[in-house]
């Protein structure tokens, strides 16, 4: 075990895969000797070398390009969009060839590609730097999308997205950067794409990924002093979604509240109420409650406690479900 930030966890993630194979590449804005705005590539280049660890120009369309060009010729790369508000010019290039190459040619090209995307609230920055896009490319056939919520997770996912054949879409919690945490080194604890039960409970589910993991972990912390069980269960993959931990969770409570930082409206927490309520409906002791962003643009920074969810509102959500 070694105790460190996601920042850190994902770097050292990184340098594994750097080590263990010469075609993985890493490339992005700044991501060279100022190791990337958020530092999470400090140090790869100076270790790797420019022709492995590449800074590339203001152009996410020629970022996400040039990483399918180079899955083409045998190589994996792995591109950072340095905010997730900056990758709607690289959106072109991600859903109209990435993600449908390999079914075009009938599984004879194979697109080894992640892109690693900074997502969410909770840092005090201005428009276009804070947003939760993730929906939009879970829509998407043909990519896989992950999210991790905590050091460990963020270690042994990256390496698992960069094994990859398929494009993965890795979504980092950027507020999640510097919190720390215990890294097993040995062995990972999940497979890429699985859920995971973090807190066991008997009264209610609450499920989120990313930051909203340790929102509902200090819901269910308050709640726990008032005499109410809950159960708080990490999604981790958002395409594919393991669904069966989450529908033997709500056969258990019988009631299930979905958080995200994202807005509810056409939402991956609007498609898992509406599967769970499919799958396990007369499990339901009362609707499938959700939690979210406002249906508007992420607003300015002294706004975001407003919009973002917080304990409070998932206790209300709590309450409600428990008044059934």
């Amino acid at each position: 075990m070694k105790t460190m930030p996601m920042a850190k966890a994902i770097n050292a993630g990184l340098r594994k895969a750097l080590t263990e194979n010469d075609k993985v590449l890493l490339m992005g804005e700044d991501i060279g000797p100022l190791g990337g705005v958020f530092r999470v590539t400090e140090g790869l280049q100076a270790e790797f070398g420019k022709h492995r660890v590449m800074d590339t120009p203001l152009a996410e369309s020629g970022i996400i390009g040039t990483a399918i060009g180079l899955a083409m010729r045998g190589y994996r790369p792995v591109a950072e969009i340095q905010f997730d508000g900056f990758i709607f010019p690289g959106f072109n290039q991600i859903t109209t060839q990435l993600a449908k190459l390999t079914n075009r040619h009938e599984g004879q090209i194979t697109m080894p590609v992640v892109i690693r995307v900074p997502y969410g609230g909770h840092i005090g920055a201005v428009e276009h730097h804070q947003e939760s896009p993730e929906a939009l490319f879970a829509h998407t056939a043909g990519l896989r999308i992950v999210s991790p919520s905590t050091p460990n997770d963020a270690y042994w996912m990256i390496q698992e997205a960069i094994a990859s054949n398929d494009p993965v879409m890795f979504f980092e919690p950027k507020s999640r950067y510097w919190p720390k945490g215990e890294v097993d080194l040995s062995a990972s604890s999940a497979p890429l794409h699985s859920t995971r039960v973090v807190r066991e409970g008997t009264e209610v589910t609450l499920l989120g990924h990313g930051a909203m993991l340790s929102v509902l972990l200090e819901a269910a912390e308050i709640a726990a002093e008032e005499g109410t069980s809950i159960e708080v269960v990490d999604i981790r993959s958002l395409s594919p979604i393991d669904y069966a931990p989450i529908l033997d969770s709500v056969r258990k409570t019988g009631r299930l509240i979905v958080a995200s930082e994202a807005p509810s409206f056409v939402s991956i927490s609007s498609e898992i109420a509406a599967t769970v309520t499919e799958r396990a409906f007369y499990s339901l002791e009362s609707p499938v409650l959700r939690v979210s962003g406002f249906n508007t643009p992420f607003p300015p920074a002294k706004l975001e406690t407003i919009y973002l969810p917080d304990a409070d509102r998932v206790l209300e959500a709590v309450d409600r479900a428990l008044a059934y």
